[in-house]
């Protein structure tokens, strides 16, 4: 699929990954459809991506929430006329230990909404809007592509519990929805980022990065660069579908 004048659904699409993601597309004469539930950041991020040349457009909607999902996408096949990619990029991370032990005694333990806010967002916002857009793809007959932003933490790490499984399973949706949806040529594939340097990063202390650093092989942060082009890979290679790419710089977790 080539980029230039096609459609593209970004969650989270405001600030961070998300943002840059749009920026790196709209560069090349994308149309784009983001999604977020910051009026403010969406503004900014639309404003950018038409001055790098791509027509783009916002959309307040909380992801978890199956009608407005349902009306967000109809209003964006509405406006733009067509979907032909999905990036699943909205997620939120509370982290938290299993269980806390102070003195041989039970003192903490992560609390079930941290547990099921995690979840809800992350996956289940990733099935609604996957669900959403692959049902316009395959209607429109011009197949399509679907990313999931998973991450490095898919394979478990330690305080994250919730993060780690969500990020495992909106992993292997990818690949349930690739092989589901190949017969209407739609591509489905996933990356899995380690550490990259965003604005929540840089608002880090040096030592928690340093932290950070040591444990990458390439010894630095991604760039949102680097992971916009993997994103591009995943959209113009036509024989990609079924994978995650590790983006990670070696880290392994």
């Amino acid at each position: 699929m080539q980029v230039k004048d096609s459609v593209f659904v970004i969650t989270g699409g405001g600030r961070g990954l998300g943002r840059a993601m749009a920026e790196h597309l709209a560069k090349q004469g994308g149309k784009l459809a983001l999604i977020d539930l910051d009026q403010e950041a969406l503004d900014q991020a639309i404003g950018q991506c038409q001055e790098l040349g791509g027509e783009a457009r916002g959309y307040i909607c909380n992801i978890t929430d199956e009608p407005a999902v349902e009306s967000t996408f109809a209003q964006i096949k509405e406006e733009f006329g067509e979907i032909n990619g999905l990036v699943n990029n909205a997620g939120l991370m509370r982290d938290g230990m299993l269980i806390k032990m102070k003195d041989g005694k039970l003192v903490g333990k992560m609390a079930l909404d941290k547990w099921e806010s995690v979840l809800t967002v992350n996956m289940t916002g990733t099935f609604l809007c996957g669900r959403e857009a692959a049902g316009i793809m395959a209607e429109q007959g011009k197949g399509g592509v679907i990313v999931n932003i998973s991450s490095v933490s898919r394979a478990g790490n330690m305080g994250q519990t919730n993060y780690s499984a969500t990020k495992a399973g909106v992993a292997t949706m990818a690949v349930s929805w690739s092989r589901e949806l190949a017969r209407f040529g739609i591509r489905v594939g996933g990356i899995a980022p380690g550490v990259i340097a965003t604005e929540m990063t840089a608002q880090m202390k040096p030592d928690a990065i340093d932290r950070m650093v040591s444990a990458v092989p390439l010894r630095r942060l991604g760039e949102v660069e680097e992971m916009s082009h993997t994103l591009q890979y995943i959209i113009e290679n036509e024989f990609f579908t079924g994978r995650i790419v590790e983006m990670d710089g070696g880290l392994r977790i």
